[in-house]
């Protein structure tokens, strides 16, 4: 039986990987900070199928101890402060967890077993500005955020680390994916919880920043599955994990209100600037075939039946309290 440890557990990725590797036969641990214990609403399922151990990015001694209590085989390192725009309001702490997090554990690793296999949550908001479109693993960076910047710098320690120690340390370059699980902060969720209470009446406005961003949007659950098949593989290496396609926010409410029988959304949605990035992402777009080719994955949920997932699951929610 393989063990892995999963840092961030209670977020979105972190419970989907988790669903994922327990259906694969792994003990599966998970590491949380004390205060996110509170937000367990993403693995309630899971409490009496994993372990959970305290432990903090900012303390590698905790990580180190972390590590020696679960003893993995492999680690996903999916925590960080993943909100981009409130990476503009706490440049340094975002800098220290989704940065030199990663530092702390590749360090703690290195220590205690260089042959544990480790797993980089990069961000496609690495690229920022993109210089080529889409972009593929080979595509220069240009991140627009603190988040992005952070992110960078996480990126190309576990590609440092991996050539100097002779890691077994790979990087996943994640574009968009969502699921029912997204906080209610992100806009993708503010829309589908946003359109559910209309439905129900329980609300009658949205409001948004910048309708005219465009991503590549994918489902969570198949996106945890690339990241497990690049642990698997014989040499670590970095893939992008996309779907090729974008979409606007503009055309994310126009399926989540079509979903509910509203064909003109323009009289619930409001822009509000305290909503817009000081630097915006126009556009986002990867080329997965690299993915396709080597880890044999392709994306399997379309973006329309993402943004009807996460409407029906709101509507659930609401209307069951």
């Amino acid at each position: 039986m393989k063990t892995a440890l999963i840092t961030g557990i209670n977020g979105m990725d972190g419970s989907h990987l988790a669903d994922l590797l327990l259906t694969k036969g792994y003990k599966v641990y998970g590491m949380e900070r004390r205060s996110s214990s509170l937000n367990d609403i993403n693995t309630k399922h899971l409490k009496d199928k994993i372990i959970t151990l305290n432990g903090d990015m900012t303390d590698q001694n905790s990580l180190l101890r972390c590590l020696k209590e679960s003893k993995p085989d492999e680690v996903y390192n999916l925590a960080a402060q993943s909100f981009v725009g409130e990476s503009w309001n706490t440049p340094e702490h975002t800098s220290n967890v989704t940065g030199l997090g990663v530092l702390r554990i590749l360090e703690a690793i290195r220590e205690f077993n260089p042959k544990i296999k480790f797993y980089q949550a990069s961000s496609s908001e690495m690229f920022g500005r993109m210089v080529e479109n889409p972009a593929r693993e080979v595509t220069p960076f240009y991140p627009r955020s603190p988040y992005g910047v952070a992110k960078l710098y996480g990126h190309w320690i576990t590609k440092n680390y991996r050539e100097s120690y002779n890691m077994f340390a790979c990087s996943g370059i994640l574009f968009n994916h969502e699921s029912e699980r997204r906080g209610i902060e992100f806009v993708t969720r503010k829309i589908s919880d946003g359109v559910a209470r209309i439905k129900l009446g329980l609300s009658n406005k949205i409001t948004l920043g910048n309708l005219d961003a465009k991503r590549d949007w994918g489902y969570a659950p198949d996106y945890v599955e690339a990241m497990w098949l690049m642990m698997q593989q014989e040499t670590p290496e970095d893939y992008v994990i996309a779907t090729g396609k974008t979409y606007s926010i503009r055309d994310f409410l126009d399926i989540a209100f079509k979903h509910i029988g509203i064909k003109d959304w323009s009289k619930f949605v409001k822009q509000d600037l305290k909503y817009m990035r000081p630097a915006e992402v126009d556009v986002l777009r990867g080329d997965f075939t690299k993915s396709k080719s080597k880890l044999k994955w392709i994306p399997k949920t379309s973006f329309v039946d993402l943004v009807q997932i996460m409407v029906n699951n709101d509507l659930n929610k609401l209307k069951n309290g």
